[in-house]
């Protein structure tokens, strides 16, 4: 039986879960995530599960933060003066909003707090410093 291997364009269906049992993401009700294996198109702890999987062969893999989104950076929140929002913008908790650096590349960012002087920003991943659990099927090797 084929086995997948490095550059191999692959399709998988998934269930994507924090340690809590949260779960983040899922191709159910989707078509399969198709990608090719080792091209850096999905997170590394994932892709690098993939070779040596047959299809249909399913798999539990469990992503530590370094090889997902990384750790949670505490220097990517900044608190800026809530002046420096425009007014139009309706602020709430939660708002995802996108910054532009001053050479002009945006940055996603997320409110995480409002004070009556400051807007706290925080441009980590939303998952940044979690371990992700994954259950997986490979559905196709292309």
């Amino acid at each position: 039986m084929t086995q997948v291997k490095t550059g191999d364009t692959v399709r998988i269906h998934y269930r994507g879960t924090l340690d809590d049992g949260t779960q983040f993401d899922s191709s159910e009700g989707r078509e399969p995530l198709e990608f090719t294996v080792g091209s850096g198109q999905i997170i590394p702890g994932l892709d690098q599960a993939l070779p040596g999987m047959t299809v249909g062969e399913k798999k539990t893999v469990s992503v530590a933060p370094e090889d997902a989104y990384g750790p949670h950076n505490p220097a990517a929140r900044q608190a800026i003066p809530r002046e420096h929002i425009p007014a139009d913008i309706p602020l709430e908790v939660g708002l995802a909003l996108q910054m532009r650096t001053p050479d002009g590349r945006a940055v996603p960012v997320t409110v995480v707090e409002i004070t009556d002087d400051t807007v706290t920003l925080d441009a980590n991943h939303p998952l940044a410093g979690q371990n992700l659990n994954f259950d997986i099927e490979l559905v196709e090797i292309a």
